[in-house]
């Protein structure tokens, strides 16, 4: 069976030339998102099980070779071996999910004692092709970017139909100079007014989205809801006082 690649510095104590200096460790938070790592000669040569993934792995610039798990490798312990990594502090790789050969996810996190541990990021490996997981926030950042298109694009979809349908009813008026009986005529400054409100809200919303926290955009919706409340009670009230007025007699 063939035997799993070393690292360089492993590597180098066995022969007569320098090995090259490790890659630096990437810091917490670093986006390395858009790279990706792949070794065909490897995937040739190897077969990706739990056993060898971490050797894998361990190619890419991903890995750190300060971390616990690289400490266990040059002691020839497996570097996945959970008990030994349990006794040590700092930042290790953890082998959490598998489903051989095809996906396989690996988690860097920082361990403070054997029960306490922080996650920091993951990475998984796709038929032999190691990314970076995005983070939460990224994700959803790239779903509200994606929903404010479709709702600016409804908006400007929908202005535009308006200003067409009253651009054809302005030629309708001025072709014939009655309606006819059974269509309902649009007003045209009514739907410049709409065409208007329409804008304003898109400008608002564009700009709730991208600049203000979500407490704040809670707190207006709730302060909106309210004002219409205000207003409709005032309505109520002001129906009520002309019913009272029609009912007294003169």
């Amino acid at each position: 069976m063939a035997t799993p690649p070393v690292a360089p510095s492993q590597a180098a104590a066995g022969g007569n030339f320098e090995a090259p200096p490790p890659p630096a460790m990437q810091p917490p938070g670093t986006d390395m998102t858009g790279i990706c790592f792949r070794d065909q000669l490897w995937l040739n040569t190897y077969p990706l099980d739990r056993n060898l993934i971490f050797d894998y792995f361990a190619l890419s610039p991903f890995y750190g070779w300060t971390c616990n798990n690289e400490k266990l490798r040059m002691q020839s312990i497996h570097p996945l071996d959970i008990s030994q990594l349990s006794k040590m502090t700092g930042i290790e790789y953890m082998l959490s999910e598998v489903m051989e050969p095809h996906l396989f996810i690996i988690r860097k996190q920082k361990r403070d004692s054997a029960e306490k541990v922080t996650p920091m990021l993951a990475y998984y490996i796709l038929d032999g092709s190691i990314y970076q997981a995005p983070q939460l926030c990224n994700v959803f950042a790239a779903r509200v970017g994606r929903a404010l298109y479709y709702i600016s694009k409804a908006f400007t979809t929908a202005a535009s139909k308006l200003e067409k349908i009253g651009y054809v009813d302005t030629e309708n008026e001025s072709e014939t100079s009655e309606p006819k009986g059974g269509k309902e005529t649009i007003d045209f400054k009514e739907v410049k007014r709409v065409d208007h409100i329409l804008a304003s809200l898109q400008r608002k919303v564009t700009y709730v989205i991208y600049h203000q926290p979500l407490h704040h955009l809670r707190f207006q919706m709730a302060l909106f809801r309210l004002q219409q409340k205000q207003r409709k009670s005032q309505k109520t009230s002001k129906q009520q006082n002309l019913n009272l007025l029609l009912l007294i007699p003169s």
